[in-house]
């Protein structure tokens, strides 16, 4: 059992896709619980706006709180994730899914990105570490990392990302002067998810070159 929750925030009937949107939350004490109202929670609630605008009726929109913070060998929120997964597939059928995550959701995101109705991953600034190992074979992925996050480090992501490159089609965006918490440059960040979630779901053609430079195979590109 998981005390995750599951946040509507768009759910049309007969959805094409869902996106599953992930926090991050470094652990404050043992077991400390997930509240709604923490910044980590809050800081993805227009990221997951902006993907259901995006998406407009044809994709459903979820956020997942975590049974609680941080990342233990007891819950993990992988497994969380997992649990949320289950869920989609209960309210809305064999339907391909993206998940997009911030911090350790971006870790999150990346390590369950193998669960097999995941078509595509978005990790925001992710917070990973050089052990992380998955094979995303078959999934687009985009990691977007700030220049200037000092709480995740761009080298470790960007190494990350040219490992799941080997067997995953995998775009990495920089962007220049942004920091962790994607305060500054929020609307950057959360067009990109937006993109690149509905051009991997619904084949929409993305506004930004970064997404569709990525989307056309480059690799590494300064936003």
């Amino acid at each position: 059992m998981t005390d995750a929750r599951l946040v509507p925030v768009r759910a049309p009937r007969d959805p094409e896709g869902v996106v599953v949107v992930l926090h991050g939350g470094a652990s404050r004490g043992e077991r400390a619980m997930v509240s709604p109202t923490q910044l980590s929670v809050l800081r993805m609630v227009p990221v997951a706006r902006r993907i259901a605008r995006a998406g407009r009726s044809r994709l459903a929109v979820h956020r997942l709180l975590n049974s609680h913070r941080g990342w233990d060998s007891q819950t993990t929120p992988v497994m969380d994730l997992a649990w949320a997964l289950e869920q989609v597939a209960e309210r809305h059928g064999d339907v391909p899914v993206a998940l997009v995550g911030h911090s350790l959701g971006g870790r999150a995101a990346l390590l369950g990105g193998d669960a097999p109705q995941v078509r595509s991953v978005v990790a925001l600034n992710p917070w990973v570490l050089p052990s992380d190992r998955v094979d995303l074979a078959g999934r687009q992925v985009l990691v977007v990392h700030g220049t200037d996050d000092r709480i995740a480090l761009p080298s470790r992501s960007a190494d990350l990302a040219r490992r799941l490159g080997r067997d995953a089609s995998v775009g990495y965006v920089s962007v220049p002067g942004a920091r962790h918490a994607m305060l500054r440059h929020g609307s950057t960040f959360e067009s990109y998810a937006a993109e690149f979630v509905t051009a991997t779901l619904l084949g929409s053609e993305p506004r930004s070159r970064a997404v569709a430079e990525v989307l056309d195979g480059a690799a590494y590109v300064e936003g």
